[in-house]
């Protein structure tokens, strides 16, 4: 599946996820089979070859009706940042469903 996450780095190892508003580049991972396969970034969220089927972001408040309209599924990391603990909590099914 492919996930997009609003970054406030492209430095993988040093990037944290952060608020629609303050976003300076997107991350589109791949997580297949339980593994993180790929990460890819532009500073355009539509720019990347392949459709994100999911988006991930920080909290219940943020804007999110551009994902839904393109019928992507929103999930909500409270306290995750790193994208190795969003992966993790992919897999393990922690992220949360946007509450309206």
């Amino acid at each position: 599946m492919y996930i997009l996450l609003p970054m406030d780095s492209d430095e993988v190892q040093e990037a944290s996820l952060t608020k629609l508003d303050d976003v300076k580049i997107w991350a589109q991972i791949l997580v297949e089979n339980g593994q993180l396969v790929e990460v890819n970034h532009s500073a355009d969220k539509d720019a990347f070859e392949n459709f994100s089927q999911c988006a991930v972001v920080v909290n219940d408040n943020e804007y999110v009706w551009p994902f839904m309209e393109k019928n992507m599924m929103v999930l909500v990391a409270h306290t995750q940042r790193s994208i190795d603990d969003i992966v993790e909590a992919y897999i393990f099914k922690e992220l949360h469903d946007l509450a309206y």
